[in-house]
């Protein structure tokens, strides 16, 4: 027993190594700058000069747009049939000449006609919708399924003028207009109108061979 002892005794346990309160040194790694100007980055020069084009092409833009403001507006817009390259909604166009023009469904809404030139023009499907065309010369003109509806109609030549399925509702006026020989077939008049107009019909269309007032309904 005294032996056991004596060697616990003499046995020495081994000290626990110091806790090292010191933090781990992290050791970031340095990257150089690509943006450098001993050493250009290659992507962000070929970036810059995108912008640089983009921002031209805009400013050519503007400058355009601008460009068209102040020209004639009959060049400032796409439209339909030859006249492609005119306006011809909501514009003074009083005395214009589209005489002998294909205007197939060209729009004309809202806008001033007074005494322009109209004769002999392909108008199929073209709207007059509340425009003045006081004064202007319809004559010979193909007006079939044209819409007149609120439009002003008033002294306006439209002799021998084809009007076939033409719009005229509203307050359409066609007062002191020359309709010798038009063709007022499947035209929707109010009553008043028909009457008026039924009044001065003469004529026969060179075209569809059909009489003014038989067009109109006359009695």
């Amino acid at each position: 027993m005294a032996h056991l002892l004596n060697v616990s005794l003499c046995t020495k346990i081994p000290p626990k190594p110091p806790l090292s309160l010191t933090k781990p040194s992290l050791s970031i790694p340095r990257f150089h700058s690509l943006s450098h100007p001993r050493c250009p980055n290659p992507q962000a020069l070929i970036l810059n000069k995108q912008l640089l084009v983009d921002f031209a092409k805009t400013g050519l833009l503007a400058l355009l747009s601008v460009s068209l403001s102040f020209t004639d507006p009959a060049l400032a817009f796409k439209g339909g049939g030859p006249y492609g390259s005119e306006v011809t909604r909501g514009q003074d166009l009083t005395g214009k000449d589209f005489s002998g023009r294909t205007l197939i469904k060209q729009d004309f809404k809202t806008s001033i006609l007074r005494q322009a030139n109209f004769k002999g023009a392909k108008l199929l499907g073209a709207s007059f919708f509340d425009a003045d065309l006081t004064g202007a010369d319809l004559s010979d003109a193909d007006l079939r399924s044209a819409d007149l509806s609120l439009a002003n109609v008033a002294k306006v030549n439209l002799s021998n003028a084809n009007l076939e399925g033409a719009l005229a509702t509203g307050n359409t006026s066609f007062r002191g207009s020359n309709i010798t020989g038009a063709d007022f077939t499947d035209v929707p008049l109010r009553e008043d109108q028909r009457e008026y107009l039924c009044k001065v019909a003469d004529g026969v269309n060179p075209t569809t061979g059909n009489a003014t007032r038989d067009t109109l309904l006359c009695n």
